[in-house]
């Protein structure tokens, strides 16, 4: 992780073919074009590739996540739950679809615990999201359980786990839409792009529509298509579609690389009896981006984590203080700055996110050190970090 570590001349290639032809555009233009379609190609190859029955590209996770929410009739007045331990933009899409982020401890999976669920439902819960974080598996299944039971919808986030599985089947397939990002640091990249999947053609129907203004994409002619709901603009173009093409077929050689230089660090610090690991629930399942392990205690963690960057380990960390993925840093949630006015009954029926408690969830942080796995490292560079965290985890 990232796919740019590799890119080539198959991403011009594709580019090329969008330049030659002059069309950006992800619709029409059928003569000019050439049969050159990058967006559409791309979302039959990834629905193949994870076994959903239908795929519709756009243009970030985050809008993937305002899609899913959307297309699943989230909105005004609904409560959704969430993990503290993700990237923000998970919970500003709940938030902009004008519902409200409610949230649950984590466990050691770094992900949503299932047994937290039932603890924060209330009669207005609509929907709980989960987020598959740094590449590998919540548990997914329980979590999906948990959604049946009480008849709440279940959105997967699985922006960071492309290629993971849970027993073979693919994370972002269980719930009733899944969402992916490529933007320029996950394991393959359009430079800015995402993906909403799911097995409901009509929820296909309408997340296709909702991301282009309502188009009920019906015909030739873009002038003469009906609009049966209204929308926005999450349209991917051409030219990211083209590079993230070119990127989905590397997946497996990425997948491969990350999981070979993952096991040989891992296999290096299994020898300290402080480190512990993350819970990974199918180890071959696991796309392998990132080795998350845990200290004994906060302080241990926090001198460790300073001690590799000064070793020159980089693209280690600390998510405890990390300003964007952890509730902890998230002063702008909050105190629910945006740039706009939110609305009024919103800003009533959040609860004080100043004052929200989660225990476990700190205790697991705060011990936690994640180190980004890299697919273009050589076989010297991955020897010489091993050597390097050695040292450090032995001083």
């Amino acid at each position: 992780m990232p796919g740019f570590e590799l890119f080539g001349d198959e991403e011009r290639k594709e580019v090329q073919d969008v330049l030659d032809t002059g069309v950006l555009f992800r619709y029409g233009f059928d003569q000019a074009r050439k049969n050159h379609w990058k967006a559409r190609t791309f979302e039959a190859e990834l629905a193949q590739r994870i076994g959903a029955g239908c795929c519709h590209l756009c243009s970030s996770g985050t809008a993937a996540l305002s899609i899913a929410l959307a297309s699943c009739g989230v909105g005004a007045g609904d409560e959704v739950i969430v993990p503290p331990f993700t990237f923000i933009a998970t919970i500003e899409a709940v938030l902009n679809a004008g519902a409200v982020p409610v949230f649950a401890e984590i466990d050691e999976t770094l992900c949503l615990d299932p047994e937290a669920i039932s603890d924060v439902v209330t009669p207005r819960t609509k929907a709980v999201l989960p987020v598959h974080m740094c590449g590998a598996m919540a548990r997914i299944d329980k979590i999906n359980s948990v959604c049946n039971k009480k008849g709440l919808i279940m959105i997967e986030d699985a922006c960071q786990a492309l290629g993971s599985t849970l027993d073979g089947k693919a994370l972002g397939t269980f719930g009733q839409m899944g969402c992916f990002s490529f933007d320029p640091v996950k394991t393959i990249t359009c430079g800015e792009g995402g993906a909403v999947v799911t097995n409901d053609k009509n929820l296909y129907q309408i997340a296709d529509a909702y991301s282009d203004h309502g188009h009920d994409h019906t015909g030739n002619d873009r002038g003469l298509e009906g609009h049966p709901i209204l929308g926005t603009n999450f349209r991917i173009c051409e030219l990211n579609a083209a590079v993230g093409l070119a990127q989905l077929r590397k997946l497996d050689l990425i997948l491969r690389k990350q999981r070979t230089h993952k096991k040989a660090i891992k296999d290096a610090l299994a020898q300290f009896s402080e480190i512990t690991f993350r819970k990974i629930l199918d180890e071959k399942g696991d796309s392998a981006t990132f080795l998350s392990f845990f200290l004994p205690e906060e302080s241990r963690a926090r001198k460790i984590a300073g001690d590799l960057g000064q070793a020159g380990v980089d693209a280690c960390f600390y998510w405890y203080d990390n300003n964007w993925h952890y509730i902890r840093q998230w002063d702008h949630l909050k105190k629910l700055k945006s740039a706009a006015k939110l609305p009024l009954k919103l800003l009533e029926d959040c609860p004080d996110y100043e004052k929200i408690e989660l225990p476990r969830s700190d205790s697991i942080m705060s011990r936690t050190i994640s180190m980004l796995i890299k697919p273009s490292w050589t076989e010297e560079e991955l020897m010489q970090r091993i050597e390097r965290i050695i040292d450090v985890v032995k001083g």
